[in-house]
């Protein structure tokens, strides 16, 4: 099939896409512009084919809507003469039927947007059934108010029917409503619509105006996937409608849906900004891999310290001064809301160093209940001797004090008015009094290792052997492991230091994760630990694999994973760019970015 629709990110459900017409469209987008004028979009004959009842219509891949003026027909045809035109389907949301097609269009869209059980469920059930590589039109519901929701769901084009019926109807539509028009002394817009007196703006002008406000909201929301940050502009708009923030939460509920679907890694920033944020797949996935996988090395007590608003947390001067006076003595792991508990060793992988809190002194119960769960069970998965809080009085003093009661060891405080006070500090420094320091080497080894149990974990039996039973860390880089570099630019190499060795991975510090080498990526392959591999066809892959050429794929794939790509001709690694089953149902786009690759 000629390349008519094709995803180049994602950011959870919601997708930057590309529409192949005369001129390149960026989805998410208002469709309609492109069936009235380009004439390139969708055909005219109209046939069904046998793909079940509830596909509706198909518009195959040859002509142009009736009406199309006979320039553009001929203007399309001598610049792209040898183009098959895309098809769109129009399918039933309660049984969506692939048939083929390049897009499709949903049947009920007007009475499923305004109930979000519904809506939900409905898109869910859309995106699991049609293939990954295919866009997906809602008609007749979008507005400024509502579009980055249906973004965010999975919707990749709309049309401006809602918007121009409601201008007609005398209603002014904006990103955060809709206001009559007798209403509004002054127009709140710039646009070309709102240009003149507002005495003589009519409800013509209102409907061009409505339209306007819904592609500037599309622009945002291309912008905000783009950066992969469209979750924490919905979290704030969706306060303004009740179904928005029914539907907003409804999807969080679909913690299956959506975690396959979101990166593991990334630059983009989070803003926790409302009790929302904790529900969000990057902060319980991680929460759930530091008490499942993480497995601290340190023969210490355990020094809990608050968190730290510059990232990561060893930069900052609240965090120098309390490694002044702990000295390497004590475990460190910092408390902070959302994300729970992070281990100095993982203090740079994402989300840990990407996110940014309002900080306002208090706690709230919900934040109190997450952090005090997720350290009751980092404390049950590790065996510390003793739990040094050096937290304030205030909500970290409450989670210490719940959590203290739950688990089998002992706490004690050091903290007095504020943690950087001189007395605070000498207590810290006194309750380690008699700790052997570790050392440079151990710390760089544990953060190495700490790194792969978080990124590759958890261990288990496999088709390569029975393995020790020794979690990631140890089963990929041995006893043989030394570092090189300066943190977090750290270089893993097996065989004793001083030696040349091999290396095996690199840390990168932007997303706190390990990079691995040919090498690494056979010691993977030769664990214990599950990897996550991708099936190729018999060619060497140049820079990268796509879709078209995957054979098969690890079901457990996530975007930013690292993967051993292996066929009858290479064996490589790299990072994945699709989940895995998008790898495998997908019939375009780029599956595998490759960092190194060796002929067979």
């Amino acid at each position: 099939m000629t390349d008519y629709f094709e995803v180049h990110e994602r950011d959870g459900a919601a997708r930057l896409g590309e529409l192949r017409l005369a001129d390149p469209v960026r989805t998410p987008a208002r469709a309609d512009p492109f069936i009235e004028d380009a004439g390139s979009l969708w055909a005219a004959d109209r046939s069904i084919p046998d793909c079940g009842e509830d596909t509706l219509t198909v518009l195959p891949h040859r002509g142009f809507p009736a009406g199309t003026r006979e320039e553009v027909r001929e203007a399309f045809r001598v610049e792209h003469p040898d183009v098959e035109f895309p098809s769109a389907a129009v399918v039933s949301a309660q049984d969506p039927v692939a048939s083929g097609a390049d897009a499709y269009v949903i049947s009920e869209a007007p009475t499923l947007v305004g109930h979000a059980r519904a809506f939900v469920e409905a898109m869910v059930r859309i995106k699991r059934s049609l293939p990954a590589d295919t866009a997906v039109l809602l008609s007749g519901v979008a507005t400024p108010l509502n579009v980055a929701t249906l973004a965010y769901a999975g919707v990749d084009l709309v049309d401006g029917t809602l918007a121009r019926v409601k201008g007609s109807q005398g209603k002014y539509l904006t990103a955060d409503g809709e206001h009559f028009l007798e209403d509004l002394e002054e127009l709140p817009c710039a646009c070309p619509a709102c240009a003149g007196p507002r005495d003589e703006f009519t409800r013509q002008d209102c409907e061009q105006h409505n339209l306007n406000a819904l592609d500037a909201e599309l622009r945002r929301v291309r912008h905000r996937i783009h950066r992969g940050r469209l979750r924490d502009y919905i979290e704030g708009q969706a306060r303004h409608d009740q179904w928005l923030t029914a539907t907003f939460r409804r999807l969080d509920d679909e913690w299956g849906f959506l975690e396959r679907r979101t990166p593991v890694i990334r630059d983009a920033e989070i803003t926790a900004a409302s009790a929302e944020t904790m529900d969000r797949v990057e902060i319980r996935r991680f929460a759930d891999r530091v008490t499942s996988r993480y497995r601290s090395r340190f023969d210490a007590p355990l020094v809990l310290v608050p968190c730290s608003a510059t990232k990561p947390y060893s930069d900052s001067q609240s965090h120098r001064q309390f490694h002044d006076a702990i000295q390497w003595r004590g475990h460190i792991a910092s408390m902070t809301s959302p994300i729970g508990v992070v281990p100095q060793e993982l203090e740079t992988t994402y989300p840990a160093q990407h996110y940014d809190s309002v900080v306002t002194g208090d706690w709230s119960s919900e934040e109190i209940e997450f952090v005090a769960e997720v350290l009751r069970r980092y404390l049950e998965r590790n065996d510390y001797p003793r739990v040094i809080a050096h937290v304030p009085e205030d909500g970290y003093r409450e989670i210490c004090a719940r959590v203290a009661g739950a688990v089998d060891v002992p706490f004690e405080y050091t903290c007095g008015d504020h943690p950087t006070t001189d007395d605070s500090l000498d207590a810290l420094a006194a309750a380690l009094e008699g700790e052997p320091a570790y050392s440079k080497r151990e710390r760089e080894h544990n953060t190495v290792r700490a790194l792969a149990d978080y990124q590759f974990g958890p261990v288990g039996s496999t088709d390569a052997g029975t393995g020790t039973g020794e979690d990631a860390g140890t089963e990929i880089f041995g006893e043989d492991l030394h570092t090189t570099g300066r943190y977090p630019k750290l270089q893993a190499w097996s065989g004793p230091a001083g030696d040349a060795g091999t290396q095996l991975a690199t840390m990168v510090p932007q997303y706190g994760v390990l990079s691995l080498t040919l090498a690494g990526a056979r010691r993977w392959v030769d664990s214990d630990v599950p990897t996550k591999r991708v099936e190729i066809d018999g060619f060497v892959p140049q820079g990268s694999v796509l879709a078209p050429g995957i054979v098969d794929a690890d079901d457990a794939i996530r975007v930013g994973d690292e993967v051993v790509i292996e066929g009858p001709a290479a064996f490589a690694v790299g990072r994945a760019e699709m989940h895995g089953r998008e790898m495998i149902d997908s019939t375009r786009g780029i599956a595998v970015t490759v960092r190194h690759c060796e002929e067979r």
